[in-house]
């Protein structure tokens, strides 16, 4: 996957289009990832110890990965995303600017 937890990511598509959000959580093998604020679900909670009222939460869903791409770390627009060998490490890269993701 080009993007990983704590990316910063802007969602190019889907109802969320233009918001943008850090990844929470990135599921490789659904190739979907839960980004902050984004696709937002109301679930419906029975009461339980931890929630004794239950009701309806709002809660972020999972997206496909292809809906969302990379913040350039130098300019602050979507770019796709390259990777590059540095001092003997797979380093991502931005395709915009050059610069590294990884820090």
């Amino acid at each position: 996957m080009h993007v990983k937890k704590g990316d910063k990511v802007k969602v190019i598509s889907g109802k969320d289009r233009g918001k943008e959000g850090t990844i929470l959580e990135a599921y490789p093998k659904k190739e979907r990832v839960m980004v902050e604020g984004i696709n937002m679900i109301k679930k419906h909670a029975k009461p339980s110890q931890d929630n004794p009222q239950g009701g309806i939460l709002n809660q972020e869903a999972a997206i496909h990965v292809s809906n969302v791409m990379a913040i350039d770390p130098k300019s602050g627009e979507p770019t796709r995303v390259g990777y590059e060998v540095r001092d003997g490490k797979k380093v991502r890269i931005a395709k915009k600017s050059g610069e590294a993701i990884d820090k």
